[in-house]
């Protein structure tokens, strides 16, 4: 059985209107993307290259720019909690740990040590800064 072809593929004027809408659409998608909050709180990691990291199981304790700590995605305001929620977390963890301290680049230096002397405390031995990497830029190396 021999079916009729009545398809014509592109022999009118294209239409600019269904263009024009979906561009719209986009635009306002976009621009009402960038205003959805999202929460948690913003750190700036600093950059760096070639840093080795550990195979060792670890912990992550959060310091932001004005100092405040955070532990398991939360706020921590008493240092006695932080310790003894470390201390727990190297009871339940068979293997050493390693503290992974991620800074904000404002943090100040008595900030990540006093999270260190805290870890110390906790048993916690080994330390690290979390960092990001540089992007990448060709032709350099």
């Amino acid at each position: 059985m021999k079916f009729p072809r009545n398809a014509r593929i592109l022999r009118g004027q294209l239409d600019a209107a269904p263009l024009a809408s979906v561009f719209f659409l986009l635009v306002l998608f976009v621009m009402l993307g960038s205003l959805v909050y999202t929460p948690g709180v913003t750190l700036n990691l600093p950059t760096a290259d070639q840093l080795a990291g550990s195979d060792k199981p670890s912990i992550a304790v959060a310091v932001d720019a004005h100092g405040r700590l955070y532990f398991e995605n939360q706020s921590v305001t008493n240092e006695a909690q932080l310790r003894e929620r470390l201390r727990g977390a190297v009871k339940a963890c068979p293997e050493p740990m390693v503290l992974l301290v991620q800074a904000d680049k404002g943090a100040s230096l008595e900030s990540l040590l006093h999270v260190s002397l805290l870890a110390r405390a906790a048993g916690i031995t080994q330390a690290s800064l979390a960092t990001l990497p540089r992007p990448f830029q060709s032709g350099k190396q």
